[in-house]
C-alpha cells in the first residue's frame, strides 16, 4: 500500500507567493479597470545583456550542426564555464578546482536539494525572517516538528531585528546544518568579514555545515563587505556556496545557477572529500545537467565584456532601490537595505500588521509588495519592496505611493 509523505502536512496551506497572488488576484477582480503595479517578487523585467544574447544564440547554432551539436553534455557542468568560474573566483582572491564547482538550473533548486546529502536527524539553523524555501524543504524532509506560533519545533531560529542590524548571531546551541544568505532576502542586511568570521568559527568548533547563499552577491558596492564565503580563511572546510545567474544577468527564466562543494569541506562523521563526492554522486544521479544553451549564455556572463554588461543591468535595478528607499524615507518610514541589496525592508506604521499594511498599500496606491509576516514571525511588522521592475513602473509606483498612501 502506498503511503504519502506526511511532512507535508506540517507545511503551512500556502507558498507565501501564492497567498500573495491569490490576494492581488480578488482585488483586481473587485476593481476591474485598475493597474496594479507588481513589487512584490524578485521577478527581472529587463534585457538580457547584448553579449549574452549572443553566447546564447552561439549555443543554439551549435545544435543546427551536426559537427557541433551536443545531447546529453557533462550533467556536472560545461567545462569551459566551469573554468571561467574559477577564473572569475580567482579575481576575488578565492581559489577553487573545477571539479568543486557542480552547474545546475538555479539557486532555489540547490537550496532545496543540497540538504538530501545530510542526515534527517541534523538540527538546522535559519535566520528570522527567512526565505522560505529553506525552511520548508527540510520540513519535506522531516527534519522539524510542527509549526506553532510562527515557528517550527526543534529548529533553531536566529532572529534579525533593526537591534542586530539584521545580521543572525552565532547560535548559543549546538547546531549541525546552518543557512545564511547575504546580502539577506528579505532584510537587505549584508554580512561583513568578522559576522561571517564568527560563523566559520563556530562550524569549525563543531563540525557543523554552513550552506551559503550569495545570490545577491553582485548587488554588493561597499568593497570592505564579502561575496563569497570563502574569502574567509577556513571556509572551504565547513561551507557549501550556493549561488545563481537569476538576479545578476537577468536569468530569473533562462535557469542556470551553480553549487561549490569544497573537497576539503567535512562534518562531524565524515571525512575530507566525502560530502563533494556525495552530492556530485546525488547531482549525476537526479539531474542531467543544465541546458547547453543556457551554460553558453553563462560563458558570455563570465567574460570581460559579460560582467560589464551585467554590471549596468545590476545598476538598473539599484537605481529602482535608490527611488523606493527615498521616497519612503521622505514619508518618514523607518526603511533598511536597498544600498548593498534590491530590496527595500521598511517598519510598518504603528497600529498596523504585515498583512494589514499590504491590504492598504494594496488598495490606496495599487501596489504589490510583501508582507514581513510571510518570512518568519520576527518579520511582523514590516514589509518588503523588490527594486526589479521597469523604471517607469517603479517611477510610477513611488508617485503613487507619495499622492494615495494615507498615513
Amino acid at each position: 500500500m502506498a503511503k504519502i509523505n506526511k511532512n507535508f502536512k506540517k507545511l503551512q496551506k500556502n507558498y507565501l507567493f501564492i497567498d500573495i497572488a491569490k490576494r492581488t488576484k480578488a482585488f483586481i477582480e473587485a476593481n476591474p479597470g485598475v493597474t496594479v503595479l507588481r513589487l512584490g517578487i524578485g521577478d527581472t523585467t529587463e534585457p538580457i545583456p547584448p553579449v549574452v544574447i549572443a553566447g546564447m544564440h552561439a549555443g543554439v547554432e551549435k545544435l543546427s550542426k551536426r559537427e557541433t551539436y551536443t545531447g546529453y553534455d557533462d550533467n556536472l557542468g560545461n567545462p569551459r564555464l566551469k573554468q571561467a568560474f574559477v577564473d572569475w573566483y580567482q579575481q576575488r582572491g578565492v581559489s577553487l578546482d573545477t571539479s568543486e564547482i557542480c552547474i545546475g538550473d538555479g539557486g532555489k533548486p540547490d537550496s532545496g536539494n543540497i540538504q538530501s546529502i545530510f542526515s534527517p536527524k541534523n538540527i538546522i539553523a535559519v535566520s528570522d525572517p527567512v526565505y522560505p524555501v529553506y525552511v520548508d524543504s527540510n520540513v519535506i524532509a522531516g527534519r522539524t516538528g510542527t509549526y506553532a506560533n510562527g515557528k517550527y519545533k526543534g529548529v533553531v531560529y536566529m532572529p534579525l531585528t533593526s537591534k542586530n542590524n539584521f545580521i543572525p548571531k552565532v547560535p548559543d546551541v549546538k547546531v549541525d546544518l546552518i543557512y545564511l544568505c547575504s546580502p539577506n532576502n528579505p532584510t537587505g542586511g549584508v554580512m561583513s568579514k568578522k559576522d561571517l568570521e564568527r560563523f566559520v568559527k563556530y562550524a569549525r568548533k563543531n563540525k557543523s555545515v554552513i550552506i551559503f547563499d550569495s545570490a545577491y552577491s553582485m548587488y554588493i558596492k561597499d568593497s570592505d563587505l564579502p561575496r563569497s564565503i570563502y574569502e574567509i580563511e577556513g571556509a572551504k572546510s565547513c561551507a557549501i556556496e550556493i549561488s545563481s545567474f537569476s538576479k545578476w544577468a537577468g536569468f530569473t527564466g533562462v535557469r542556470l545557477g551553480w553549487t561549490i562543494v569544497p573537497k576539503e569541506l567535512v562534518s562531524e562523521d565524515s571525512e575530507k572529500g566525502e560530502l563533494h563526492a556525495m552530492w556530485f554522486r546525488r547531482q549525476t544521479t537526479m539531474f542531467n545537467g543544465a541546458s547547453n544553451i543556457a551554460q553558453e549564455g553563462g560563458i558570455a556572463v563570465l567574460s570581460k565584456q559579460g560582467q560589464k554588461q551585467c554590471q549596468q543591468l545590476v545598476d538598473y535595478y539599484m537605481g529602482n532601490a535608490q527611488l523606493i528607499r527615498n521616497t519612503f524615507l521622505k514619508l518618514g518610514f523607518t526603511v533598511y537595505g536597498g544600498e548593498n541589496a534590491p530590496y527595500i525592508w521598511l517598519k510598518t506604521p504603528t497600529g498596523y500588521s504585515s498583512w494589514e499594511f499590504f491590504d492598504k498599500v494594496l488598495s490606496e496606491t495599487h501596489i504589490v509588495g510583501t508582507p514581513g509576516s510571510g518570512f518568519g514571525s520576527c518579520g511582523e511588522g514590516y514589509f518588503r519592496l523588490s527594486a526589479f521592475g521597469k523604471r517607469e513602473n517603479i517611477e510610477k509606483a513611488v508617485k503613487s505611493i507619495q499622492k494615495n498612501l494615507k498615513l
